[in-house]
């Protein structure tokens, strides 16, 4: 990995004047640098594709024993962190064959160096390994990733990486300032597929505030196990970004920091190849009622929810459409507003970025002259890790309450005292479960959120379920956050002023003010965000 420098001491006295004239010809020089810095010439890498499933294989045992006659695809819903990040690691253990992952983030923490120690293992046992990695931030983890490439077995790529001036996020736009309409777009997915026949697909990244492993922050997310005839879809998405014109090697990209036995050794000891084995500590039992995977893998056979079920991708191609328009018109995005549009009954979404826009706030008011029951459940200002786009949910919130759709905003107080959803202690607790049910009956997880973003920038993935029994459980993980850790928003009368209600021993509270946020959150929030388009959201 890559050290920080520090800065020389002489440099901190000198006036201020000076240090900011320093830092603009430094500025200076890296955008006439950028206009210099281009990706190497792509190099035909030799496609590769998902191997045929192996029946033999204990993992193909276990969904063959599990699996009814008839059935299509099978899902445990994953709303708990460390169970979610258990079964990654159970999965990745067991495989025999093959792993696929392709992830938006792999952090340089506990989460991430414990999946990447993971992916060493299985391929020292001969599993063939493939990592996909969006290359926004890779800064801190590209040696890491570049080490674990000399592994036998192992192949690493990056989505749509950066040319040149890699040590730091900020270092690297500058050096490429004349190509950010192409750096713009990112890799949003998140999958891990074994042995072909078993998979975690949702929205969780693999960094500790996914799992509820962070002190200081955590998500409310959720993922789902998958097995059935929809892991072939979604091998054949893998496949598609893998051998995609978007996706480098990495070390066409990311020059060596050391020789590669210092590199290796950095490796090991870094994700502690020669200690222990990490042990994730786990409840006995998740907010659902199930158990742990590998107990049941163990058993060799699990219990799992069935339905049809789709997988849907963005193109990996998104990035180079020209119009808006066409990018929409190939997402996920465009995909999960018709089947909402087409609800008959009731709809309940989940999402931490709600920028609707103008077409989605009239369809969303279109369903209510319907008679559709519509429920959000959103980031509050205070949990929002992106108040800019915040703003852009506030500038449709009148407009939501006065269609009738029943508005709840998370919150992070509620969220840490509930623990049904995991241990938040003191860490802010945010929302960032993207889902869907719609007529309780079909069911939306993935990566998609409901804003500009995803629609038009980012590439997603998502599956869609139709299972009664699964929207159920679904249902049931929606109504644990927004009964126990959100606020419900409504309109005061007279006027479009807000309040917010929530239940302080078993009395209604009623607030009159953006909750549990700072002075300073509230002042920025409403002096930037009006001034930011809705399309950079």
């Amino acid at each position: 990995m890559s050290s920080s420098r520090q800065v020389p001491a002489r440099m901190l006295f000198q006036p201020f004047a000076v240090r900011m004239a320093w830092r603009a010809m430094v500025l200076l020089l890296c955008v006439l640098l950028g206009a210099c810095g281009s990706l190497p010439p792509f190099k035909q890498m030799a496609p590769t594709l998902t191997l045929p499933v192996d029946a033999s294989t204990p993992l193909a045992k276990v969904v063959a024993a599990s699996t009814p006659p008839g059935e299509h695809s099978g899902f445990r819903l994953m709303p708990l962190g460390v169970y979610s990040l258990d079964a990654r690691i159970e999965l990745a253990a067991r495989a025999q064959h093959t792993l696929d992952l392709q992830y938006y983030l792999i952090a340089d923490d506990g989460a991430g160096r414990l999946l990447l120690r993971s992916l060493k293992e299985a391929a020292l046992r001969g599993v063939r390994v493939r990592l996909l990695v969006d290359d926004l931030y890779t800064a801190s983890t590209e040696q890491m990733l570049l080490a674990l490439q000399d592994t036998p077995n192992v192949e690493v790529r990056l989505f749509n990486p950066f040319c040149c001036a890699r040590g730091h996020l900020a270092s690297r736009f500058i050096a490429s300032a004349f190509d950010l309409p192409r750096l713009n777009h990112r890799m949003h997915n998140k999958l891990f597929i074994a042995d072909g026949v078993m998979a975690v697909a949702g929205g969780r990244n693999i960094a500790d505030e996914y799992f509820t492993l962070n002190i200081a922050q955590n998500f409310v997310d959720m993922d789902a196990l998958v097995v059935g005839k929809v892991v072939a879809q979604l091998g054949n998405i893998f496949d598609d970004y893998w051998n995609s014109e978007e996706v480098y090697p990495i070390a066409q990209i990311v020059r060596p920091g050391r020789q590669v036995p210092v590199r290796d050794k950095a490796f090991d000891v870094s994700v502690g190849m020669a200690g222990p084995e990490r042990r994730i500590p786990l409840p006995s039992t998740d907010t659902l009622g199930y158990g742990p995977i590998g107990e049941e893998l163990d058993a060799g056979r699990m219990g799992l929810l069935w339905g049809e079920a789709h997988a849907i991708a963005d193109p990996p191609a998104k990035l180079r459409f020209v119009r808006p328009d066409q990018a929409y018109d190939a997402s996920v995005t465009k995909r999960l507003w018709a089947r909402l549009m087409e609800a008959e009954h009731d709809i309940f979404l989940t999402t931490p970025y709600l920028v609707p826009g103008e077409s989605g706030i009239a369809s969303l008011e279109d369903v209510r002259r319907r008679n559709v029951k519509v429920t959000l459940l959103t980031n509050s200002l205070a949990a929002n890790d992106e108040p800019l786009v915040h703003g852009g949910y506030v500038r449709y919130r009148v407009r939501l309450l006065k269609a009738g759709i029943d508005l709840y905003e998370l919150s992070p107080a509620r969220t840490a005292r509930s623990e049904r959803l995991g241990m938040f202690g003191k860490s802010v607790g945010r929302l960032h479960a993207k889902t869907a049910v719609v007529d309780r009956r079909e069911m939306f997880i993935g990566s998609a959120n409901l804003d500009p973003r995803s629609a038009t920038e980012n590439t997603e993935l998502g599956i869609v379920v139709d299972s009664p029994q699964l929207a159920r459980e679904m249902l049931r993980i929606i109504n644990i956050s927004k009964l126990e850790s959100a606020y419900r928003l409504r309109l005061a009368e007279p006027g479009d002023r807000i309040e917010w209600l929530t239940i302080d021993n078993e009395k209604e509270v009623i607030l009159h003010s953006e909750p549990e946020s700072t002075w300073f959150q509230r002042v920025y929030n409403q002096t930037f965000a009006p001034l930011v388009p809705e399309d950079l959201l």
